[in-house]
């Protein structure tokens, strides 16, 4: 071998029963652009040609625990989201679907469930 192939992380893919309905609260969550909508999947590019966010359908999604129990289902990854504004972010997120966690870990950090269940930060600067 000769070396490290190149390589490029394209995006972070997340399951769910309904993919395009996902798609559409992180549209509106994060204000990025559908790049590619299919029925089983859908991908939004993230500004500036970073890594994007995609959907796929998963039929048998469960729903993860958090904080989850050594028999519960686990959040396989969660995404980090920052904000200047815990709240308003918060509201803006619950206004489109999603929960804000009853456990709350830290200062600094809101832990919110999106409309499939995952899990999500949203954290201040410095946090």
């Amino acid at each position: 071998m000769t070396g490290r192939p190149r390589t490029r992380l394209s995006a972070v893919v997340l399951g769910a029963p309904e993919p395009r309905e996902l798609a559409e609260f992180y549209h509106r969550l994060l204000g990025w652009r559908v790049k590619w909508d299919e029925p089983d999947w859908v991908m939004l590019e993230a500004p500036g040609g970073g890594a994007g966010l995609s959907f796929q359908r998963e039929d048998e999604h469960v729903r993860p625990v958090w904080p989850a129990g050594r028999d519960d289902q686990q959040m396989m990854m969660h995404l980090d989201i920052e904000v200047d504004d815990l709240d308003e972010a918060s509201a803006y997120a619950v206004a489109g679907g999603a929960a804000v966690a009853e456990y709350q870990p830290q200062e600094g950090v809101r832990v919110v469930f999106d409309p499939a269940g995952h899990p999500f930060c949203f954290f201040l600067p410095g946090h």
